[in-house]
């Protein structure tokens, strides 16, 4: 007897492979990425009552990735606001287990304020310094100790060479078939002169570049791309990476 169940997830799979092939969809999506980031889209979403500041395509492919790994320590790198650390422990605590560890060089006191008055905050720890301080990382490594599955989250500072760092530092808390994701991947496909205000990141200098870089001395890992085709429109083009050895 045929499993409805099965075939629906297969023709899903052969849907995103074709979509990901297709040239005029791909067109559209592009245009949107550049035309809403530029109006600055991502920051006018919340999750229980804080900014995200992040595209819901990509927020719905995160939770399908904590759904299938159900990690027992998520570590973010880039706070803001709280909002997506609110959301991926709203996940863990949907899912029964888990904690998640933010990390912020600058954790604004209001900010901090309202996420330790939130709901979620029982299962969140932040630590307030560098991502790429070695001290710090020495306070990830005992968080993080006889966790079983680790899923990491990089999106602080844009440049090639702090997330090259970062991808160093943190890849090895990355367990087998969990996930590194690294953000804002989507700087390399923007226009020259894309930004109105001076930045210390832009083509050639990003995390896109900084995740080729890394790859490239680095097999543990592999783009994911069933979810950048299933995607299209998402600021971590690139920017999804299994651990697959």
């Amino acid at each position: 007897m045929n499993n409805p169940i099965k075939a629906f997830i297969e023709e899903r799979k052969q849907r995103v492979d074709t979509n990901g092939n297709n040239d005029k969809l791909k067109q559209a999506a592009e245009a949107f990425n550049i035309e809403s980031n530029k109006s600055q889209y991502s920051y006018n979403f919340s999750w229980m009552g804080r900014p995200i500041i992040q595209y819901p395509q990509d927020m719905i492919a995160m939770q399908e990735i904590i759904w299938e790994i159900k990690p027992d320590l998520i570590i973010e790198t880039g706070i803001a606001h709280g909002g997506s650390l609110i959301y991926y422990a709203s996940l863990l605590e949907l899912i029964g287990k888990g904690e998640v560890l933010g990390i912020d060089i600058d954790i604004r006191e209001h900010n901090r304020r309202e996420i330790e008055a939130h709901p979620m905050f029982k299962r969140i720890k932040m630590i307030q310094g560098s991502a790429i301080d070695e001290q710090l990382v020495e306070q990830v490594k005992e968080v993080a100790k006889g966790k079983q599955t680790v899923l990491v989250v990089l999106d602080s500072n844009h440049t090639e060479d702090h997330v090259l760092k970062e991808l160093e530092l943190y890849s090895p808390f990355v367990t087998l078939g969990s996930y590194i994701v690294v953000f804002d991947t989507i700087v390399e496909d923007l226009p020259e002169g894309y930004f109105k205000e001076k930045r210390p990141w832009g083509i050639g200098n990003n995390p896109k570049t900084a995740v080729w870089k890394f790859l490239k001395q680095n097999n543990k890992f592999e783009i994911d791309a069933a979810i950048d085709n299933k995607l299209l429109i998402s600021v971590a083009p690139d920017g999804y990476l299994k651990r697959i050895k």
